[in-house]
């Protein structure tokens, strides 16, 4: 922007739905309720990603990561759009929608991003499992991250430029809920030729290239699903992609039907829309990921139950005993040709209480959410290492 307009432009009129203050309180209450899920839900699963041994692998990692995006994203605007809806306050300052912009445009080109990358993780998992420690390693899956979020970014801060470059010629009054980038550029009085451009490069790139990836993903997983011969086996692989692939078609359908619709004649209409995709949508993924994952479920449960953050900070993973006192414990898993573990399985103790009769062993499960016997079979025998001396020990205990 230059310097004759930010001097003249010092705070922006946000007009929302100024129109019907009948609709901006009901909007108010649903608004605040759905955004308090939000990001007690999302908080909730980045809670569990941390505490929880079980879920600590690429595809939660993402998923908390995501999460955080959502807080993040919903928390740059949807304050002010409350305040906006109780009438005390229509106004917002330059340097405020300046960042507003920015946050929204960047988070939102990320998610997009980081979709892609949780569905290669699902490939990886389904189509790859025996190289998943090696394609999905710490350092690779951290620098994907990194990646989606720097790209995110960039793009924002490229675009925010070549907005706030333009002439304004002291127009101040979005016609919308918070600052939004079409809306913003509706107000410049020259020619917004290159920022249309800009826009459709980014599209392309950080919207259908990711869309494009993600359903070549699941091509080749729908592919490897329909050759595993039993029907349960199917419906297992099937069962660690499912919320990822429901929480793609939620937010691709929804940034869909906001902009190819027909253009409604009511620019209410269109404004309740964007926040719909802007404020609701965030606040499903708890709920999918929480109805549609059996890990996700389970420690939630185990954390309501109190007995989650006891086991992380004194217990071993699936025994009652301290992990000073296991000799293999159950992180102790087999090595597939060197690399790191490919599968947790039981520890010694367990396996003897087992044989014993007692109560079954807690099995962990290999990356990609399925039991993968090879894997068993060869963990199992990693885990007799020196059985004698490990049975000794857990009976010592």
């Amino acid at each position: 922007m230059k310097g004759g307009n930010q001097t003249a432009v010092t705070e922006y009129v946000l007009l929302g739905l100024h129109e019907h203050r009948n609709l901006e309180v009901v909007l108010f209450v649903l608004c605040l309720g759905v955004y308090s899920m939000n990001v007690l839900g999302n908080a909730l699963l980045i809670g569990l990603n941390v505490l929880h041994r079980g879920l600590h692998n690429p595809m939660y990692f993402f998923l908390s990561k995501l999460s955080l995006m959502d807080i993040c994203g919903t928390s740059s605007f949807v304050p002010l759009m409350l305040v906006n809806f109780l009438g005390a306050q229509r106004t917002i300052s330059f340097p405020g929608c300046a960042m507003q912009m920015y946050l929204t445009l960047a988070l939102g080109s990320t998610e997009c991003l980081l979709l892609a990358m949780m569905a290669y993780d699902r490939y990886v998992a389904i189509c790859q499992p025996l190289r998943y420690q090696e394609l999905m390693s710490r350092q690779t899956y951290m620098r994907m991250a990194v990646l989606s979020w720097g790209t995110g970014f960039a793009n924002s801060l490229l675009q925010s430029i070549l907005v706030w470059c333009l002439p304004f010629c002291g127009h101040n009054v979005i016609n919308h809920f918070f600052c939004e980038i079409l809306a913003v550029l509706k107000l410049a009085c020259g020619d917004i030729s290159r920022n249309a451009l800009a826009l459709m490069v980014a599209t392309a790139v950080l919207t259908l290239a990711p869309l494009l990836l993600i359903c070549l993903s699941y091509l080749f997983i729908l592919a490897t699903i329909l050759r595993v011969p039993s029907a349960a086996g199917r419906h297992k692989a099937f069962s660690t992609c499912s919320a990822h692939l429901t929480v793609v078609v939620v937010f691709y359908g929804t940034i869909s039907f906001m902009y190819f619709k027909p253009k409604s004649k009511d620019a209410s209409v269109d404004k309740i829309v964007t926040m719909f995709y802007g404020v609701v949508t965030p606040s499903l993924n708890p709920i999918i990921y929480s109805l549609r994952n059996a890990e996700v479920k389970a420690a939630a449960l185990a954390l309501l139950r109190g007995g989650l953050l006891s086991r992380k900070a004194s217990h071993c993973y699936c025994c009652p005993l301290p992990v000073s006192r296991h000799r293999l414990g159950c992180a102790v898993v087999m090595t597939f040709r060197g690399l790191k573990p490919l599968k947790f399985v039981s520890c010694s103790c367990c396996r003897s209480t087992e044989a014993g009769g007692a109560s079954a062993p807690h099995h962990g499960l290999h990356p990609s959410g399925t039991q993968d016997d090879k894997a068993a079979t060869i963990g199992n025998t990693a885990g007799h290492h020196d059985k004698r001396e490990s049975n000794k020990a857990c009976t010592d205990s």
